[in-house]
């Protein structure tokens, strides 16, 4: 192993991104050996791959005993797919934490137990911080709610969830709740969305949207008057017309960055590819449609995710335009390794080096986040070594962009340190 492999392996990460299952869900019920080694995505690749939607549902049902049927309803899809991004962690998961060579029915059937003794209190943190080496993770629990994590308080950061309002979707009850008053007009909104943040800015770690899952990441500046048109009617309960709903959220869209402005929050979107089958549209997704809100927010920090897959190169073009955007290869690695290592190496000869973030697992159980941080890593070495071989770098020079890709980009824009000593009370 050479240095720069010694020091990127032993070197904590930041895990700027994650959907990760809280504690009581991981010990109570836990994923069993199918569903720790298919865990989220790789599923969709199953599908891409041939399996039917009912075989892939089976064998996701921890409820059904018959480890052996349920695989072999994906055993071929799974031949299929096993060499992709998913695939190599699925792969890692099975040799490295249950000692499956090859992935069979016998294997999985045989390492069945060992799955259900994982789920024990502290493991999943043992997993995300001692084996995969990781400084923190940020979840996105598809919450406004932020709250201190019991299992790790100063480990589990969340993220503020503004997923639903950008969509032009209206939550009375949350303002009531939040702000005790009833929602009526926009000033009514305005209040409770302050009342949101003043609740749970300070124990947030940025603020996120994955729109684009819903409508275009297009947005537009509006006006109050047309805002407010659209949300009396919502509260109405009357018809509202696509151009409407965007309309609204996009207005929400905006309070919401300013409001993490105020709290010093980072602004997380997702960008490009879509989880799933059969509903991405691929021009909704481009990250230069997000162009008119960077330019409006000159002082806003927007990490925009996923490398905005397939789109990448437009990606970098906006890292290396915008001071206010940082690119997040989270997700990425496992989508498309080789993409995601020229991605790397493109940010590096376009963009200055403080505008990426190398890892996030974006995953829903710990054992996918271990696998995925492991892809990262390796991406990482390789893409490094290789500027080093060429003669761009020396090893000490990729020493240090490791550390900066890795760690120091992540605790320059977000304010790690405030947000723990805030959950800790101190």
């Amino acid at each position: 192993m050479t240095d720069l492999e010694q020091h990127i392996q032993s070197t904590p990460m930041v895990d700027t991104h994650e959907h990760m299952s809280k504690e009581p869900a991981f010990v109570d019920n836990g994923p069993d050996i199918l569903q720790s080694l298919f865990d989220g995505y790789s599923t969709s690749d199953l599908v891409s791959a041939g399996a039917s939607a009912a075989a892939v549902k089976r064998m996701g049902d921890a409820s059904d005993p018959d480890v052996r049927g349920r695989f072999e309803g994906i055993r071929v899809a799974w031949e299929r797919m096993q060499f992709t991004g998913y695939g190599e962690g699925v792969r890692w998961v099975a040799q490295n934490l249950f000692g499956i060579d090859e992935i069979s029915a016998d294997a999985v059937e045989k390492a069945a137990p060992l799955a259900k003794h994982m789920h024990t209190p502290g493991q999943r943190l043992h997993l995300l911080k001692e084996v995969a080496n990781l400084d923190h993770i940020q979840v996105d629990d598809f919450e406004a709610v932020t709250r201190p994590d019991a299992s790790g308080p100063d480990f589990f950061l969340y993220d503020l969830s503004w997923w639903g309002w950008t969509c032009g979707n209206i939550y009375p009850e949350d303002i009531q709740r939040e702000a005790g008053i009833e929602l009526k007009d926009l000033a009514t909104l305005r209040q409770g969305f302050e009342a949101i943040f003043a609740s749970y800015g300070p124990l947030a770690i940025a603020i996120k949207t994955q729109h684009a899952y819903n409508r275009t990441l297009l947005w537009r500046k509006r006006e109050d008057a047309d805002a407010e048109r659209v949300l009396l009617k919502s509260l109405r309960s009357e018809a509202i017309s696509a151009d409407e709903k965007l309309c609204l959220g996009d207005w929400c869209l905006a309070r919401g960055v300013e409001l993490a402005m105020q709290h010093n929050l980072p602004i997380k979107i997702h960008t490009g590819y879509y989880a799933g089958n059969n509903h991405m549209r691929t021009d909704y997704i481009r990250a230069g449609l997000l162009t008119d809100l960077l330019l409006e927010y000159p002082q806003a920090k927007f990490v925009l995710m996923h490398t905005a897959y397939p789109y990448s190169g437009e990606m970098a073009a906006l890292a290396k335009h915008f001071p206010n955007v940082y690119a997040d290869m989270c997700w990425a690695w496992s989508i498309d390794p080789h993409s995601s290592e020229s991605f790397l190496r493109r940010m590096l000869h376009a963009a200055p080096t403080n505008k990426l973030f190398i890892f996030g697992g974006d995953s829903f159980w710990p054992h996918a986040a271990v696998a995925y941080a492991w892809q990262a890593r390796r991406g990482l070495a390789r893409a490094l070594q290789a500027e080093v071989s060429d003669g761009f770098l020396t090893e000490k020079q990729a020493v240090h962009l490791a550390t900066q890709y890795m760690r120091a980009n992540q605790q320059a824009c977000f304010d790690i340190e405030g947000r723990r000593a805030v959950l800790l009370g101190r």
